[in-house]
């Protein structure tokens, strides 16, 4: 009684702020002021990302926008990596995929590219209509480390690559999402962290896809 809240408003709205009927009213109205803060600002954080990709703008704004795991993923009918001339790893008819880890991504992040990766449908059924996995053609996985999937050439000439993960929190990461495809029964193939590498594929098709796991494209 006597509350200058808007509890009137549309249902859902109501709904939501009435555990702050049993709160004095005074808290009850900055506890309203600063979630209605805290939501606007998300709000507009939300809003500002492709203006701010347009214009090459930082995005200090937001977390969720600034670090994931990104990946490359290519259908291949045949892919090796090499360091110093020799091949380190290699696959037939499968995925060639290039990792790149951010630097506040987590174990969680590598399990969903992992998983999103092998689960992905881009290889023809009988009907020539992309309906299959790599698990359900037989196919294998090449694995590359690629810290550059993280570089911003927005502004000059120089890609910067401040958001890419430093080595001792990227190669754990790499190195779980190889094992999470691994535990799928696939057959991986990896180069080697940090080395210069030589990469030769097939692209199948070709069929080319770009994966991010805050799955902003």
């Amino acid at each position: 009684p006597g509350t200058t809240l808007g509890f009137t408003y549309p249902p859902f709205a109501a709904l939501a702020m009435a555990p702050m009927a049993i709160l004095p009213t005074m808290v009850a109205g900055w506890t309203n002021t600063v979630v209605s803060l805290a939501a606007l600002t998300l709000l507009l954080a939300w809003l500002l990302v492709p203006i701010a990709d347009r214009y090459g703008w930082p995005r200090w704004f937001t977390v969720a926008t600034r670090c994931r795991v990104r990946a490359v993923v290519q259908r291949v009918s045949e892919a090796s990596v090499s360091v110093d001339g020799k091949v380190t790893g290699s696959v037939g008819i499968g995925l060639c995929v290039l990792v790149g880890i951010g630097h506040e991504d987590t174990e969680e992040d590598a399990r969903w590219m992992a998983d999103k990766v092998v689960d992905l449908r881009i290889f023809e059924d009988e009907q020539g209509k992309m309906n299959r996995s790599v698990v359900d053609v037989g196919g294998g996985v090449l694995a590359i480390s690629q810290f550059t999937l993280f570089g911003d050439a927005r502004k000059g000439m120089r890609p910067g690559f401040v958001d890419a993960a430093k080595p001792e929190v990227a190669q754990p990461l790499y190195a779980r999402f190889c094992e999470r495809v691994r535990a799928r029964r696939l057959h991986v193939g990896e180069g080697v962290f940090r080395a210069t590498m030589q990469v030769h594929i097939v692209n199948e098709g070709p069929v080319t896809l770009l994966l991010d796991s805050k799955k902003l494209f």
